[in-house]
Protein backbone atom coordinates (compact mmCIF):
# COMPACT_ATOMS: atom_id res chain seq x y z
CA UNK A 1 0.00 0.00 0.00
CA UNK A 2 1.13 3.53 -0.75
CA UNK A 3 0.60 5.39 2.53
CA UNK A 4 0.01 9.14 2.62
CA UNK A 5 0.44 9.43 6.37
CA UNK A 6 3.69 9.14 8.36
CA UNK A 7 4.73 5.60 9.21
CA UNK A 8 7.22 4.24 11.77
CA UNK A 9 10.86 4.50 10.71
CA UNK A 10 12.99 1.41 10.15
CA UNK A 11 15.99 3.31 11.55
CA UNK A 12 14.13 3.98 14.80
CA UNK A 13 13.02 0.34 14.91
CA UNK A 14 16.66 -0.73 14.70
CA UNK A 15 17.52 1.61 17.59
CA UNK A 16 14.78 0.17 19.80
CA UNK A 17 15.88 -3.35 18.95
CA UNK A 18 19.48 -2.47 19.85
CA UNK A 19 18.17 -1.50 23.28
CA UNK A 20 16.23 -4.76 23.61
CA UNK A 21 19.37 -6.72 22.65
CA UNK A 22 21.22 -5.28 25.63
CA UNK A 23 23.25 -2.64 23.81
CA UNK A 24 24.00 0.27 26.09
CA UNK A 25 25.43 2.46 23.34
CA UNK A 26 24.37 3.07 19.75
CA UNK A 27 26.00 5.18 17.07
CA UNK A 28 23.81 6.64 14.34
CA UNK A 29 25.99 6.88 11.25
CA UNK A 30 24.46 9.92 9.63
CA UNK A 31 23.59 13.61 10.11
CA UNK A 32 23.25 14.86 13.67
CA UNK A 33 19.50 15.42 13.31
CA UNK A 34 18.64 11.92 12.13
CA UNK A 35 16.07 10.28 14.46
CA UNK A 36 16.77 13.01 17.02
CA UNK A 37 13.53 12.68 18.99
CA UNK A 38 13.72 8.92 19.46
CA UNK A 39 17.44 9.03 20.20
CA UNK A 40 16.75 11.41 23.07
CA UNK A 41 13.83 9.30 24.31
CA UNK A 42 15.93 6.13 24.25
CA UNK A 43 18.56 7.79 26.40
CA UNK A 44 15.85 7.89 29.08
CA UNK A 45 15.74 4.11 28.77
CA UNK A 46 19.44 3.44 29.27
CA UNK A 47 20.65 3.47 25.66
CA UNK A 48 23.27 6.17 25.07
CA UNK A 49 22.95 7.37 21.47
CA UNK A 50 25.82 9.12 19.66
CA UNK A 51 26.05 10.34 16.09
CA UNK A 52 28.82 10.66 13.52
CA UNK A 53 27.25 14.01 12.48
CA UNK A 54 27.93 13.54 8.80
CA UNK A 55 27.85 16.72 6.75
CA UNK A 56 28.44 17.86 3.20
CA UNK A 57 32.12 16.92 3.19
CA UNK A 58 31.39 13.32 4.25
CA UNK A 59 28.52 13.10 1.76
CA UNK A 60 31.17 13.51 -0.96
CA UNK A 61 34.28 11.83 0.44
CA UNK A 62 32.76 9.23 2.78
CA UNK A 63 32.34 9.00 6.53
CA UNK A 64 34.31 5.92 7.58
CA UNK A 65 36.98 7.98 9.33
CA UNK A 66 34.26 9.76 11.32
CA UNK A 67 32.69 6.46 12.35
CA UNK A 68 36.02 4.97 13.44
CA UNK A 69 36.74 8.10 15.48
CA UNK A 70 33.36 7.98 17.25
CA UNK A 71 33.73 4.25 17.93
CA UNK A 72 37.08 4.83 19.64
CA UNK A 73 35.71 7.78 21.58
CA UNK A 74 32.66 5.78 22.69
CA UNK A 75 34.71 2.87 24.00
CA UNK A 76 37.22 5.08 25.82
CA UNK A 77 34.70 7.48 27.32
CA UNK A 78 31.72 5.30 28.20
CA UNK A 79 33.09 1.73 28.54
CA UNK A 80 29.96 0.18 27.00
CA UNK A 81 29.23 -3.54 27.15
CA UNK A 82 27.71 -3.73 23.65
CA UNK A 83 27.68 -1.26 20.76
CA UNK A 84 25.27 -1.01 17.84
CA UNK A 85 26.22 0.99 14.75
CA UNK A 86 22.97 1.97 13.06
CA UNK A 87 22.82 3.02 9.43
CA UNK A 88 20.86 5.92 7.98
CA UNK A 89 19.79 7.07 4.52
CA UNK A 90 23.08 8.95 4.13
CA UNK A 91 25.29 5.98 4.98
CA UNK A 92 23.32 3.89 2.49
CA UNK A 93 23.55 6.45 -0.32
CA UNK A 94 27.31 6.93 0.03
CA UNK A 95 27.83 3.18 0.39
CA UNK A 96 29.48 3.03 3.81
CA UNK A 97 30.95 -0.29 5.00
CA UNK A 98 30.11 -0.03 8.70
CA UNK A 99 31.45 -3.49 9.52
CA UNK A 100 34.82 -2.48 8.09
CA UNK A 101 34.79 0.64 10.24
CA UNK A 102 34.11 -1.44 13.36
CA UNK A 103 36.96 -3.76 12.44
CA UNK A 104 39.42 -0.99 11.51
CA UNK A 105 38.67 1.01 14.65
CA UNK A 106 40.24 -1.85 16.65
CA UNK A 107 37.79 -1.47 19.52
CA UNK A 108 37.42 -4.50 21.79
CA UNK A 109 33.80 -3.91 22.80
CA UNK A 110 31.39 -6.36 21.11
CA UNK A 111 29.72 -4.42 18.31
CA UNK A 112 27.41 -5.05 15.37
CA UNK A 113 26.48 -3.02 12.31
CA UNK A 114 22.79 -2.57 11.55
CA UNK A 115 22.75 -1.85 7.83
CA UNK A 116 19.45 0.00 7.50
CA UNK A 117 17.92 3.19 6.13
CA UNK A 118 14.48 4.79 6.14
CA UNK A 119 13.47 3.76 2.63
CA UNK A 120 11.30 0.85 3.74
CA UNK A 121 7.51 0.96 4.01
CA UNK A 122 7.58 -1.53 6.91
CA UNK A 123 9.57 -0.76 10.02
CA UNK A 124 10.14 -4.44 10.73
CA UNK A 125 12.98 -4.26 8.21
CA UNK A 126 14.83 -2.23 10.83
CA UNK A 127 14.17 -4.85 13.46
CA UNK A 128 15.51 -7.62 11.22
CA UNK A 129 18.54 -5.48 10.32
CA UNK A 130 19.32 -5.47 14.04
CA UNK A 131 18.47 -9.08 14.84
CA UNK A 132 20.26 -10.74 11.91
CA UNK A 133 23.78 -9.55 12.81
CA UNK A 134 23.00 -10.20 16.47
CA UNK A 135 22.23 -13.83 15.64
CA UNK A 136 25.35 -14.06 13.48
CA UNK A 137 27.63 -13.32 16.45
CA UNK A 138 25.61 -15.29 19.00
CA UNK A 139 23.76 -12.55 20.89
CA UNK A 140 20.54 -14.43 20.15
CA UNK A 141 19.93 -17.96 18.91
CA UNK A 142 18.95 -18.92 15.40
CA UNK A 143 15.67 -20.20 16.85
CA UNK A 144 14.94 -16.83 18.46
CA UNK A 145 15.71 -15.09 15.17
CA UNK A 146 13.16 -17.30 13.42
CA UNK A 147 10.61 -16.66 16.18
CA UNK A 148 11.13 -12.93 15.93
CA UNK A 149 10.64 -13.00 12.16
CA UNK A 150 7.38 -14.92 12.59
CA UNK A 151 5.90 -12.59 15.20
CA UNK A 152 7.00 -9.47 13.33
CA UNK A 153 5.27 -10.66 10.19
CA UNK A 154 2.19 -11.45 12.26
CA UNK A 155 2.15 -7.96 13.79
CA UNK A 156 2.49 -6.41 10.34
CA UNK A 157 -0.40 -8.47 9.02
CA UNK A 158 -2.62 -7.23 11.86
CA UNK A 159 -1.71 -3.59 11.17
CA UNK A 160 -2.52 -3.98 7.50
CA UNK A 161 -5.79 -5.78 8.19
CA UNK A 162 -7.28 -3.77 11.06
CA UNK A 163 -4.72 -1.23 12.23
CA UNK A 164 -3.31 2.16 11.36
CA UNK A 165 -1.89 0.73 8.11
CA UNK A 166 -5.26 -0.53 6.88
CA UNK A 167 -5.94 2.63 4.84
CA UNK A 168 -3.81 5.15 2.94
CA UNK A 169 -4.88 7.80 5.46
CA UNK A 170 -6.76 7.67 8.78
CA UNK A 171 -7.74 10.82 10.61
CA UNK A 172 -6.25 10.83 14.14
CA UNK A 173 -8.70 10.92 17.04
CA UNK A 174 -8.51 11.26 20.81
CA UNK A 175 -11.18 8.55 21.09
CA UNK A 176 -14.31 8.46 23.20
CA UNK A 177 -14.59 10.46 26.40
CA UNK A 178 -12.86 8.49 29.13
CA UNK A 179 -15.34 9.32 31.88
CA UNK A 180 -18.26 8.19 29.71
CA UNK A 181 -16.57 4.87 28.88
CA UNK A 182 -15.52 4.39 32.52
CA UNK A 183 -19.06 5.05 33.79
CA UNK A 184 -20.47 2.48 31.38
CA UNK A 185 -17.78 -0.05 32.32
CA UNK A 186 -18.52 0.35 36.02
CA UNK A 187 -22.25 0.02 35.31
CA UNK A 188 -21.60 -3.30 33.56
CA UNK A 189 -19.55 -4.54 36.51
CA UNK A 190 -22.03 -3.38 39.17
CA UNK A 191 -24.96 -4.96 37.37
CA UNK A 192 -23.31 -8.36 37.79
CA UNK A 193 -22.41 -8.90 34.16
CA UNK A 194 -19.66 -11.38 33.35
CA UNK A 195 -16.49 -9.74 32.09
CA UNK A 196 -13.02 -10.50 30.78
CA UNK A 197 -10.06 -8.13 31.08
CA UNK A 198 -7.25 -8.67 28.59
CA UNK A 199 -3.78 -7.15 28.45
CA UNK A 200 -2.39 -7.58 24.93
CA UNK A 201 0.29 -4.91 24.95
CA UNK A 202 3.46 -4.21 23.01
CA UNK A 203 6.63 -4.40 25.08
CA UNK A 204 7.19 -1.51 27.54
CA UNK A 205 3.81 0.08 26.79
CA UNK A 206 2.43 -2.61 29.10
CA UNK A 207 3.75 -0.66 32.11
CA UNK A 208 0.88 1.79 31.64
CA UNK A 209 -1.71 -0.46 30.01
CA UNK A 210 -1.46 -2.87 32.96
CA UNK A 211 -2.73 -0.07 35.19
CA UNK A 212 -6.18 -0.48 33.63
CA UNK A 213 -6.28 -4.04 35.01
CA UNK A 214 -5.29 -2.71 38.42
CA UNK A 215 -7.95 0.01 38.34
CA UNK A 216 -10.69 -2.42 37.32
CA UNK A 217 -9.66 -4.79 40.09
CA UNK A 218 -9.68 -1.93 42.62
CA UNK A 219 -13.18 -1.01 41.49
CA UNK A 220 -14.53 -4.54 41.84
CA UNK A 221 -12.17 -7.03 43.53
CA UNK A 222 -14.90 -9.66 43.96
CA UNK A 223 -16.74 -9.21 40.65
CA UNK A 224 -17.13 -11.92 38.02
CA UNK A 225 -14.05 -10.81 36.10
CA UNK A 226 -11.36 -12.93 34.47
CA UNK A 227 -7.89 -11.53 33.78
CA UNK A 228 -5.52 -12.51 30.96
CA UNK A 229 -2.16 -11.01 29.97
CA UNK A 230 0.68 -11.49 27.48
CA UNK A 231 3.40 -11.55 30.11
CA UNK A 232 5.08 -14.92 29.50
CA UNK A 233 8.85 -15.27 29.95
CA UNK A 234 9.86 -15.17 26.28
CA UNK A 235 11.68 -12.73 24.03
CA UNK A 236 14.77 -10.56 24.12
CA UNK A 237 16.37 -9.72 27.46
CA UNK A 238 14.61 -6.42 28.11
CA UNK A 239 11.24 -7.82 27.07
CA UNK A 240 11.56 -10.63 29.61
CA UNK A 241 12.59 -8.19 32.37
CA UNK A 242 9.64 -5.93 31.62
CA UNK A 243 7.23 -8.87 31.71
CA UNK A 244 8.60 -10.01 35.07
CA UNK A 245 8.30 -6.50 36.53
CA UNK A 246 4.69 -6.19 35.42
CA UNK A 247 3.77 -9.67 36.64
CA UNK A 248 5.20 -8.76 40.04
CA UNK A 249 3.30 -5.48 40.03
CA UNK A 250 0.00 -7.14 39.21
CA UNK A 251 0.54 -9.84 41.84
CA UNK A 252 1.18 -7.17 44.46
CA UNK A 253 -2.26 -5.79 43.62
CA UNK A 254 -3.91 -9.18 43.96
CA UNK A 255 -4.10 -9.97 40.24
CA UNK A 256 -2.61 -13.16 38.82
CA UNK A 257 -3.71 -13.24 35.18
CA UNK A 258 -3.67 -16.29 32.96
CA UNK A 259 -0.74 -16.01 30.56
CA UNK A 260 -1.59 -15.80 26.86
CA UNK A 261 1.88 -15.24 25.40
CA UNK A 262 4.80 -12.82 25.55
CA UNK A 263 5.02 -9.03 25.31
CA UNK A 264 6.49 -9.23 21.82
CA UNK A 265 3.81 -11.65 20.62
CA UNK A 266 0.92 -9.15 20.78
CA UNK A 267 0.41 -9.36 17.03
CA UNK A 268 0.06 -13.14 16.76
CA UNK A 269 -2.13 -13.84 19.80
CA UNK A 270 -5.42 -12.72 18.26
CA UNK A 271 -6.88 -16.11 17.47
CA UNK A 272 -5.83 -17.78 20.72
CA UNK A 273 -7.18 -14.88 22.81
CA UNK A 274 -10.28 -14.77 20.64
CA UNK A 275 -10.92 -18.44 21.31
CA UNK A 276 -10.72 -17.73 25.05
CA UNK A 277 -13.34 -15.02 24.64
CA UNK A 278 -15.53 -17.26 22.51
CA UNK A 279 -15.36 -20.10 25.03
CA UNK A 280 -16.01 -17.85 28.03
CA UNK A 281 -18.94 -15.98 26.43
CA UNK A 282 -18.60 -12.82 28.55
CA UNK A 283 -21.09 -9.98 28.48
CA UNK A 284 -18.30 -7.45 28.08
CA UNK A 285 -14.56 -7.34 27.48
CA UNK A 286 -11.88 -4.80 28.36
CA UNK A 287 -8.99 -5.10 25.90
CA UNK A 288 -5.93 -2.92 26.45
CA UNK A 289 -2.81 -2.46 24.35
CA UNK A 290 -3.36 -3.76 20.84
CA UNK A 291 -7.10 -4.57 20.81
CA UNK A 292 -7.27 -4.88 17.03
CA UNK A 293 -5.06 -7.98 17.14
CA UNK A 294 -8.22 -9.95 17.99
CA UNK A 295 -10.29 -10.65 14.84
CA UNK A 296 -13.82 -9.23 15.08
CA UNK A 297 -15.53 -12.58 14.58
CA UNK A 298 -14.55 -13.44 18.17
CA UNK A 299 -16.10 -10.32 19.69
CA UNK A 300 -19.52 -10.25 18.08
CA UNK A 301 -22.42 -9.60 20.47
CA UNK A 302 -20.02 -8.54 23.24
CA UNK A 303 -19.69 -5.00 24.58
CA UNK A 304 -16.06 -4.04 24.03
CA UNK A 305 -14.03 -1.44 25.92
CA UNK A 306 -10.77 -0.88 24.03
CA UNK A 307 -7.78 1.08 25.30
CA UNK A 308 -5.14 1.96 22.71
CA UNK A 309 -2.28 4.42 22.40
CA UNK A 310 -2.85 5.08 18.71
CA UNK A 311 -4.95 8.09 17.67
CA UNK A 312 -5.17 6.54 14.20
CA UNK A 313 -6.44 3.29 15.73
CA UNK A 314 -9.76 4.73 16.94
CA UNK A 315 -11.55 4.69 13.58
CA UNK A 316 -10.54 1.10 12.67
CA UNK A 317 -11.60 -0.16 16.11
CA UNK A 318 -15.00 1.46 15.86
CA UNK A 319 -15.36 -0.02 12.37
CA UNK A 320 -14.85 -3.59 13.65
CA UNK A 321 -17.53 -3.11 16.30
CA UNK A 322 -15.72 -1.91 19.42
CA UNK A 323 -18.31 0.31 21.08
CA UNK A 324 -15.97 2.17 23.45
CA UNK A 325 -12.47 3.20 22.32
CA UNK A 326 -10.24 5.39 24.50
CA UNK A 327 -6.72 6.59 23.77
CA UNK A 328 -3.80 6.90 26.17
CA UNK A 329 -2.10 9.95 24.67
CA UNK A 330 1.73 10.04 24.61
CA UNK A 331 1.87 6.69 26.35
CA UNK A 332 5.07 5.50 24.70
CA UNK A 333 7.35 8.34 25.88
CA UNK A 334 5.91 7.97 29.37
CA UNK A 335 6.88 4.30 29.58
CA UNK A 336 10.52 4.66 28.56
CA UNK A 337 12.88 4.22 31.48
CA UNK A 338 10.07 2.79 33.60
CA UNK A 339 10.43 -0.36 35.70
CA UNK A 340 7.06 -0.65 37.42
CA UNK A 341 3.39 -0.18 36.57
CA UNK A 342 2.49 3.51 36.22
CA UNK A 343 -0.87 5.27 36.27
CA UNK A 344 -2.92 5.53 33.07
CA UNK A 345 -5.48 8.19 32.27
CA UNK A 346 -8.25 5.63 31.87
CA UNK A 347 -7.24 3.86 35.07
CA UNK A 348 -7.29 7.13 36.99
CA UNK A 349 -10.70 7.96 35.49
CA UNK A 350 -12.08 4.64 36.75
CA UNK A 351 -10.65 5.34 40.21
CA UNK A 352 -12.23 8.78 40.28
CA UNK A 353 -15.64 7.19 39.76
CA UNK A 354 -15.38 4.39 42.33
Amino acid sequence: MQYIQPRPSSIVAALYTARDLGCDLAILHGPSGCSFKHARLLEEDGLRVLTTSLGENEFIFGGQDSLERVLKYAEKTFSPTRIAVVGTCVSMIIGEDMEAAIRDSEITTPAIAMDIHAGFRENIDGVMAALSPAAAIGWISVEELARQKRILEGANAVERARGAASKPYIKPSRGDLKHVAAERLLACIRSGKKGIVILNAKKETAYMFADVLVAVHEAAPTADLHYYANLSNLGLAKVRRDAANIRDGLKAQGIEPVMTGALDEYGVLGDSVGEIIQEMKPDFAVIVGVPHAIPPNYTENIEIFSVTNGPRQVEPLHEIGHQHVVVEIDLHPKTLGVHEIIASEFGETIRSLI
